[in-house]
């Protein structure tokens, strides 16, 4: 059973959009009237999925969503009615995973709310493979640098330099990426 937050200025739509999601087998965590504290509403309530119906999003609204997807990410559903391609991109940009226009239909908010946590997993997947992969470029940045320096300074090989951190690192049981921060900070002491 997943927690839905609500956010629908209307409390007639609200009531309905409530009922269909207890008849989807949900279980309403809120319903707010706006967005405003957003970001604070949801670390209160912790939901797993947030849905705003709305004639069409506000800038506030998109701020306060963009805010709460960069520290609590969470699968967002938009029903609205304004079809505009550039509000629907910065809709996407700001971390909503469906926008659904013309209104929200009851009977089909269960295959929506599965497609919206699905390419939201999708999403935050990706997100972690690419800051995963950045980070591991950083890193051997970082090695290639070090290397260079113990080359400069020691007349080391390529091949002995890389040794020579591999081995420190091992011997302070840190990574070689840590080590070769330390000598490059060594490094600009020194020299």
């Amino acid at each position: 059973m997943l927690r839905v937050l609500v956010i629908d200025e209307s409390q007639s739509r609200a009531a309905d959009i409530c009922a269909g999601l207890v008849k989807a087998g949900h279980q309403v965590a809120a319903v707010l009237a706006s967005s405003l504290d957003l970001a604070g509403r949801v670390e209160e309530l912790k939901p797993d999925v947030i849905l705003i119906e709305t004639d069409s999003p506000s800038r506030d609204t998109l701020e306060h969503l963009s805010a709460m997807n960069r520290d609590m990410p969470r699968p967002v559903i938009i029903f609205a009615n304004d079809d505009d391609s550039g509000l629907i991109r910065e809709a996407m940009k700001a971390g909503v995973s469906s926008y659904v226009v013309d209104g929200l239909d009851p009977a089909r908010i269960k295959p929506i709310v599965e497609v919206a946590r699905a390419r939201f997993e999708e999403t935050l997947a990706l997100r972690r493979e690419l800051a995963e992969t950045t980070q591991k470029l950083s890193d051997r940045k970082i090695i290639e640098r070090a290397k260079g320096l113990l080359m400069k300074t020691r007349k080391m090989e390529e091949e002995e330099a890389y040794h020579a951190l591999r081995r420190l690192a091992m011997d302070r049981g840190q990574s070689i990426s840590r080590v070769s921060r330390d000598v490059i900070e060594m490094a600009k002491v020194l020299l």
